[in-house]
């Protein structure tokens, strides 16, 4: 049987991202791994990784950064998100599986074994 790619993008220090690892590679995925605390993203990878989607789901609602700065009622510029979480990788939802176009943030079994097709 063939196995599915995916990038991974996470912290092998958070726990969902962990969990989130164990699944997809008990699934049969065969893992890109990218440790956002080694190798954050740039500016540029998450404005082509957010594209055309709403780029407040990108933002961890749970990162002190968040809650200090109210971005639930006032959400930052796109632009101002982006460079936010290139700067702060913490600030950005994890784990990210990414299978071409599609996208998968957190972590979520139906999506992911939707991924997995």
């Amino acid at each position: 049987m063939l196995k599915i790619k995916l990038k991974f993008y996470q912290k092998p220090s958070c726990t969902t991202c962990r969990k989130a690892k164990a699944f997809l590679e008990d699934e049969g995925a065969e893992l890109e791994l990218r440790d956002l605390d080694k190798q954050p993203l740039s500016e540029k990878e998450l404005d082509e990784l957010i594209g055309t989607r709403d780029y407040k789901t990108f933002l961890s609602t749970r990162n002190e950064l968040y809650r200090e700065g109210n971005m639930g009622e006032e959400p930052p510029s796109k632009d101002e998100a982006i460079r936010l979480m290139a700067k702060h990788p913490n600030l950005i939802k994890r784990p990210i599986a990414v299978r071409g176009d599609d996208v998968v943030l957190g972590f979520d079994v139906t999506a992911y074994l939707r991924l997995m097709k």
